[in-house]
């Protein structure tokens, strides 16, 4: 387990930092030599650096341009590309995943990434940030996200001493981690409401979200309590409530210009960007049934048709050259690919949090009689105005005519070539127009926050399997004989092969605190039904 939470000296650590803190003039140079670094040595002018290699490892992209030993973009196209998005069918690309298959120990590149560059760099960056309330406070609201993706993928993972240089490293709960989050927001949320800073000086030139805003880092924190309540609102709640009107009592994202964006730049590029196309990424066809059926503005801006105005979204869980060289949409490149003379990924910003998420949890939340602000109509509806102008859609007649819209999702098109194929059971079986039915107004959110999350998929894979909502297709076809796997939505990641051979106790504990099998059919803490 040595290669998962210690390195040995920080000169790894810190190359990636310098490299990260390179990537625009406006970063600091570092003038010490990072490969002869030590903690002790660890001072204020490195917490800025630190922490811009906690953000972008913190997202799981990575670079070419980062020293040898610490990763590429090949991690987002395995963490993120053919797990997460896969299970939910933002994308496919014929990769054993999208039969519920853990092949090839695809389930460690965003595990090992995560820590030995992320959690490493996290914990620098508070060494060297002691004594600066305003920095800790930011970086307490980092770790939250950080390690709430972890937990909600894998379930129980070293939490507590991670990162600390010890070889064998315990796992924490996902119930006492969550109640960490919490503890850690509240401190957070404190010390950014009462300062009279505007900025954090330490971390402004190198922090590629919000370039040091206080305001901005405050807001972050409190969206993230948001979404945290609405995680926990069937285990626990009580607490869910208590935690989401404080969220929105404080302040949560409320415009498009306090989403959370991370700059991409040469050094650090949008992975996305880098290998969608490349990789053989494809539209689904759970994609292409609701935004075609609802004639969906954002499916141009997303996708591009394979004939003019037809789309073509490939089944999830299809067997090996099950398609033959049937043609599928791909990703825009104008929005979504390489871009003009491959410049794109390091133009187009990195989705990390969406203020048309917000809306939508609150609109959900209203329904769950808490106290959101305004009525669940209003909410669902703002939400979906956010999310339209963000992909640049904003002509009033276009926006109401997709509120307002009755259309149902369709069919998909790959029935026109293989008819027999099992996708006659549209999942949504509602229009975007507001239902008179609760039960029909909760998936009506689900389905909108669904597309409104897009592309990022850690979140909308954590937010399906918590909401049950009936959304995408089941799987074509299943490799996983797992209980409770079968052709539904993985409910979690397996751990990797690395820690039963390393940390073999601390995993196995995981495990017992996982409460199941160390499968992807164990549900987590708060995923009960």
């Amino acid at each position: 387990m040595k290669y998962s939470f210690k390195i040995k000296t920080l000169g790894v650590a810190l190359m990636a930092v310098s490299i990260l803190s390179s990537c625009t003039g406006d970063f600091d140079e570092i003038n010490k030599d990072p490969n002869s670094l030590t903690e002790d040595q660890l001072d204020a002018t490195l917490a800025g650096p630190a922490f811009a290699s906690a953000l972008y490892a913190g997202i799981h992209n990575g670079s070419y341009s980062s020293p040898s030993g610490i990763d590429d973009q090949g991690t987002w196209g395995i963490a993120t590309g053919i797990l997460s998005s896969t299970f939910i069918h933002y994308l496919n690309c014929g990769y054993g995943t999208e039969r519920n298959a853990f092949v090839n120990g695809y389930e460690g590149r965003g595990w090992t990434r995560f820590y030995t560059v992320a959690a490493p760099a996290l914990s620098n960056a508070f060494k060297a940030s002691q004594g600066n309330a305003e920095a800790t406070a930011v970086l307490k609201i980092w770790k939250v996200f950080m390690y709430n993706q972890m937990v909600d993928a894998y379930g129980p993972i070293p939490y507590t001493e991670a990162g600390n240089g010890k070889d064998k490293v315990p796992y924490d709960s996902v119930e006492f981690i969550y109640a960490d989050f919490f503890k850690l927001l509240d401190e957070a949320n404190a010390t950014l409401t009462s300062t009279s800073a505007t900025s954090v000086a330490s971390l402004a030139p190198n922090d590629r979200v919000y370039a040091g805003s206080v305001d901005k880092w405050r807001i972050f924190g409190n969206s993230m309590r948001l979404r945290l309540a609405l995680r926990i609102s069937d285990k626990d709640p009580a607490n869910a409530k208590t935690q989401a009107e404080a969220a929105v009592a404080a302040g949560v994202m409320q415009t498009n210009d306090q989403s959370a964006f991370f700059k991409a730049s040469n050094i650090t590029p949008n992975n996305l960007n880098m290998i969608v196309n490349s990789w053989g990424y494809v539209m689904t066809s759970s994609m292409e049934s609701i935004l075609v059926g609802y004639n969906d503005p954002r499916l141009a801006k997303w996708f591009a048709p394979i004939a003019s105005g037809v789309y073509r979204g490939n089944p999830v869980g299809g067997l090996e050259d099950q398609f033959g060289t049937t043609e599928f949409s791909k990703f825009n490149n104008n929005v979504l690919g390489n871009g003009p003379n491959n410049t794109l990924s390091e133009t187009k910003n990195i989705e990390i949090f969406m203020a048309s998420e917000n809306y939508l949890s609150r609109a959900e939340g209203a329904l769950n009689g808490w106290n959101m602000g305004a009525d669940a109509k209003t909410l669902y509806e703002t939400g979906i105005r956010l999310s339209l102008a963000q992909w640049g859609i904003t002509e009033a007649a276009d926006v109401n005519a997709y509120i307002a819209g009755t259309s149902l999702p369709t069919l998909p098109n790959i029935l026109t070539v293989y008819p027999t194929l099992d996708l006659q059971d549209i999942p949504v079986k509602l229009p975007v127009a507001w239902s008179a039915s609760t039960a029909d107004q909760r998936t009506q959110i689900a389905v909108q926050k669904y597309l409104a999350i897009f592309p990022e998929s850690w979140e909308a894979w954590a937010d399906l399997r918590r909401s049950d909502a009936k959304v995408i297709y089941p799987v074509l076809n299943t490799d996983n004989p797992d209980a409770g796997v079968g052709k539904s939505l993985m409910k979690r990641i397996i751990y990797t092969t690395n820690e039963y051979s390393s940390n073999k106790a601390a995993v196995e504990d995981g495990v017992s605190k996982l409460g199941g099998p160390d499968s992807g059919g164990t549900r987590l803490w708060w995923d009960t039904k």
